[in-house]
């Protein structure tokens, strides 16, 4: 692929389609991109393409941002994958990005910024050391355009400090980062603080300078956020002088009538903010000599600012602060005073904690953003999260002075709603949340608050204050104490009596009905909550079927109509709520299904044509499974009927390569093979195979599990196909792909054992010497922890399906006394590694037979390792697992974890029960027990000198064994 004006003009014109409204232009544009981006020169095209004047700006940021995304495909490689990006190629981006990018436009120098962060995750500083070089030396140049490129890249590239886990490698980056950009760094600072004086009346000169120290202060907080580096204790003077003069800095010419969106002086300050916060938090020592003129500032800062949106970060930020000071006890005695408590409390928290017009305005406009921030957590950075986290510092610090001060303020707030509820009921809302940052003191994702303040008494407060909300007659009307009153139900819901909370399911079912979306939204939510909570006592769900089957014909119904509203069309709190519903009612909610599930294929084929919302197509899908399974696990014939409904859609959706439902497919296909009986699998599902072994389909991480799967079922419910139609070859190639993956070797494992247990034995036996030379080829490359365990397993199985005879016999046919080497270094050594009860069992059977039914074991050349297996299995069923690593398990970078799409693509109740092919062994100790009863009478001699040579312990404990099982040896 030449770098060529051709080639250039097609690329501009499939940029062009790629921003196409119409999903059938746009579609095969993304894809033909897809395609040819593996080609040579690819990448410098669109770099080329982006340098352009004369092409349009839309395509050149629209180029920008693809090749961002080229980057984050594909410049990192997992050591076993192939190299997408050609080595030429990548020495070219990194000669040339640097240069392209601080040429660029600000649009698209952000993207080239974050493409170059990315490199920069695998490259710097052992693959690109110059980088930095060429980064500080840009500072000389004066232009401002240039610098600001540096930094936005700087802060791209050091910004994964903040996250990433202590290490030698670490200290040794940061050490290099800080030796070439520390002083240079400072020197700019004070270079650019000199230039606000020199331009003080010029506003778009001013505009950059403070962007410009913004961005200083972003790099400053990354490499300040590991450790204190001596660089910057030694000029802590220097940096905190700045800061200073920055918090308490006006400058009338930036001032904007804007409300809305945060000017560069309110970045600016927010980001000084969170500076100090974080030596306050972490430094306190070092940073004590200047905290006490920092509170000033910023209290004197939350006093002067405003209540505009624009300032809401600076607020927060701010905010944060003082919760961080607070919390140190050290520092406790800057709030000890009444007078400071009062002032706070008056001045800075509760003006924080009213609800404002725009808080209105996104409860009213933008319900999915106001749920998210409100019940999500997504609120960190809002001005009530964060006068909640400092009422509650203070409460738990000051509790019995902070809970007299804020009562005063509740019995007038709720005084005043009592006076004229329409006109008042912002003050009621301003209590009902000054009530839970007062109260809580923990809480989970999963279970809400679970610790509170003993000073208040949560039950009747619900009864007084919460309780009267959802029980008035008109679902809209005060919708914002509606969603309150919803809120503080779920909130509290471990800590509310169970009754009480049980009772307010009605209500909650009567809420869905709500025309306010952020109402129907948090009633659904807090019904799917309420439904998983279970009994402390007994561990049993507190709703059960019987109890939810009076309701469920309301439930269900005002579920599905919301789902029919327009701005709830795709609400994922709903649709996982009657995912829960039918999770609950389990063949209670049969009755209903007639009407439920031809609307739930409508909806399915109407994302189909636009999956925007992961979260709500992942519990479409998860209700698809509910139904399958409750349906058709005591009626095989239904599985029939949904085959007829679902195999259309499904079928589109593989056509069309909607790759985010395809996993969701697979899984469906597997739960409906697994459901149909052994040998009457339809044709579809045979024609379909051949396209599953397809290597497209396997490089995608979210299509292996799945897929792995649905081969599982294929060996399981269709062997004998599968061997008539010569697949079984496609079937070893993806093992052997598999296996040779440290990321995906156990399901190369899970798919060869499904074989074994399925497949006929004559089929399968030419290739075991094929099998087993690769199993030990990717033991000497490659031995991590998982993959010891899956090969320990493995070999158990095949010795419990085949026989532990031929499993000696195939390792040795590769090399001669192979297995002793196995024995020594895998099953003595390596037993207690195993974890997993179906997985455990395998292996102490397995072992038991190499025990107890190989002579090779007994009167052969293996005959030494006997009394040392023997106690391997004994200390594998008494004593606790080990978990101890090997280094090759130390290769899983952060980009190898499983993403979003991956992780989040697993149906939970698409799941099978893990195959147990040892149903007929119920007790391994019993199994090894009366096995060695049998071998003690047939080779009543050789025994005894083997359990002579085993410890006295293991003695003592197979004696146990022995007589707990009425077993004796001859």
């Amino acid at each position: 692929m030449e770098v060529s004006e051709e080639n250039l003009q097609t690329l501009n014109e499939y940029l062009q389609r790629t921003l196409s409204p119409d999903v059938n232009v746009r579609r095969p544009a993304e894809k033909f991109l897809e395609k040819v981006e593996v080609n040579q020169n690819y990448s410098l095209l669109l770099l080329h393409l982006l340098h352009k004047p004369e092409i349009d700006m839309t395509i050149r940021v629209a180029g920008a941002v693809a090749f961002k995304n080229y980057i984050k495909r594909n410049w990192f490689v997992d050591e076993n994958e192939e190299d997408r990006i050609h080595e030429t190629d990548r020495t070219a981006i990194k000669g040339l990005i640097v240069t392209l990018m601080l040429s660029s436009p600000e649009a698209i120098q952000k993207q080239l910024s974050a493409a170059i962060g990315i490199i920069g995750k695998t490259d710097f500083p052992m693959k690109w050391p110059e980088l930095i070089v060429q980064m500080v030396d840009k500072f000389a140049t004066g232009d401002f355009h240039v610098i600001n490129g540096v930094l936005r890249t700087a802060h791209s590239l050091f910004k994964k400090y903040r996250y990433e886990f202590k290490s030698n490698e670490l200290w040794a980056e940061i050490k290099f980062v800080l030796e070439k950009l520390a002083q240079p760094l400072m020197d700019l600072l004070t270079a650019t603080m000199g230039l606000t004086q020199t331009h003080a009346n010029d506003a778009n000169a001013l505009k950059i300078i403070y962007n410009s120290l913004t961005l200083v202060c972003k790099v400053f907080y990354s490499l300040n956020f590991q450790d204190l580096p001596e660089f910057f204790e030694d000029n802590m003077a220097t940096w905190m002088t700045n800061f200073h003069q920055l918090l308490m800095v006006e400058v009338k010419v930036l001032e904007t009538g804007d409300d809305e969106e945060a000017g560069v002086i309110e970045q600016l300050k927010s980001q000084v903010c969170d500076n100090v916060a974080l030596y306050a938090q972490k430094y306190d020592e070092e940073f004590q000599p200047y905290l006490p003129e920092f509170v000033t500032a910023i209290w004197s800062l939350l006093v002067s600012t405003g209540l505009q949106p624009k300032y809401d970060l600076l607020v927060s930020n701010a905010l944060q602060f003082l919760a961080s000071v607070a919390d140190r006890s050290h520092y406790r005695n800057l709030f000890e005073d009444n007078n400071v408590l009062n002032s706070i409390c008056e001045k800075v928290i509760i003006p924080n904690m009213e609800f404002r017009v725009s808080d209105q305005e996104l409860f009213e406009d933008n319900p999915e953003e106001y749920t998210r921030r409100d019940i999500e957590g997504s609120d960190i950075d809002t001005r009530r999260r964060a006068a909640c986290d400092l009422v509650n510092t203070l409460s738990q610090n000051f509790e019995e002075r902070i809970m007299q001060i804020f009562g005063q303020y509740l019995q007038v707030m709720m005084q005043k709603y009592a006076e004229n509820p329409q006109m008042n009921w912002r003050s009621k809302d301003a209590a009902l949340y000054l009530v839970t940052s007062l109260v809580s003191r923990g809480a989970t994702q999963r279970h809400g608050v679970t610790k509170s303040s003993q000073l208040v008494s949560l039950p009747q407060f619900c009864q007084e204050h919460i309780l009267p909300e959802l029980e008035r007659p008109d679902v809209n009307d005060l919708p914002v104490l509606k969603a309150d009153a919803i809120k503080y139900v779920m909130t509290f819901r471990t800590l509310l009596p169970k009754e009480m909370v049980v009772s307010t399911l009605p209500q909650l079912i009567r809420h869905i009905t709500s025309e306010s979306a952020v109402i129907h939204t948090y009633a659904a939510c807090a019904i799917e909550k309420i439904l998983i909570m279970r009994d402390t006592g007994s561990n049993a769900l507190i709703v059960t079927s019987n109890d939810l089957a009076p309701v469920a014909n309301d439930l269900l119904n005002n579920l599905l109509v919301t789902l029919e509203k327009p701005v709830s069309e795709e609400n994922e709190y709903v649709m996982k709520a009657l995912m829960r519903t039918f999770s609950t009612l389990q063949d209670k909610v049969v009755p209903y299904l007639g009407v439920i599930l031809p609307k739930l294929t409508t909806k399915l084929e109407a994302v189909c044509k636009n999956p925007s919302k992961p979260h709500f197509n992942h519990y479409l899908f998860e209700t698809f499974s509910l139904a399958i399974r409750i349906v058709c696990i005591n009626n095989s014939q239904a599985v029939a009927s949904f085959e007829g409904v679902l195999f259309p859609i499904f079928q589109g959706i593989l056509q069309q390569d909607i790759q985010e439902f395809i996993p969701y497919v697979f899984q469906l296909l597997s739960m409906l093979m697994e459901m149909t009986p052994t040998g009457a699998i339809p044709d579809p599902y045979m024609q379909l195979l051949p396209c599953l072994l397809a290597p497209v389909l396997w490089e995608r991480p979210a299509n292996i599990s799945p897929l792995v799967r649905l081969l599982c079922a294929f060996a399981t419910q269709a062997a004998p196909q599968i061997i008539a139609n010569d697949k079984l070859g496609g079937f070893l190639g993806v093992f052997q792909k598999l296996i040779a993956s440290k990321s995906n070797d156990h399901e190369g494992f899970h798919l060869m054992q499904s074989m074994i247990q399925h497949m006929p034995t004559e089929a399968l036996t030419p290739y075991h010497k094929q099998i087993f030379f690769l199993l030990f080829q990717r033991l000497s490359s490659s031995k991590t922890t998982k993959y010891v365990i899956s090969l320990i397993v493995f070999f158990s199985l095949y010795a419990v399906k085949y026989s532990a005879v031929q499993l000696i016999a195939t390792i040795d046919d590769i090399q001669a006394y192979m297995f002793g080497m196995v024995l020594e270094k895998l099953f003595i050594s390596e037993l207690q590694k195993i974890s997993g009860i179906v997985e455990r069992k395998i292996v102490a059977c397995g072992v038991t037979k190499l025990l107890c039914e190989c002579p090779e074991m007994y009167t052969g050349q293996y005959q030494k390792h006997w009394s040392q297996l023997l106690q391997a299995l004994l200390c594998f069923f008494e004593m606790p697992r080990d978990e101890s690593t090997f280094p090759d398990d130390h290769f899983i970078e952060v980009d190898d974890a499983p993403t979003f799409q991956s992780a989040n693509a697993k149906l939970n109740f698409a799941n099978n029960a893990k195959s147990d092919p040892l149903q007929g062994i119920t007790e391994p100790r019993q199994f090894l027990a009366q096995s060695l009863g049998t071998l003690g009478a047939s080779q009543p001699g050789v025994l005894p000198t083997f359990v002579n040579a085993c410890s006295q312990d293991a003695v003592t404990i197979l004696q146990r064994y022995l007589s707990k099982f009425g077993v004796q040896l001859v």
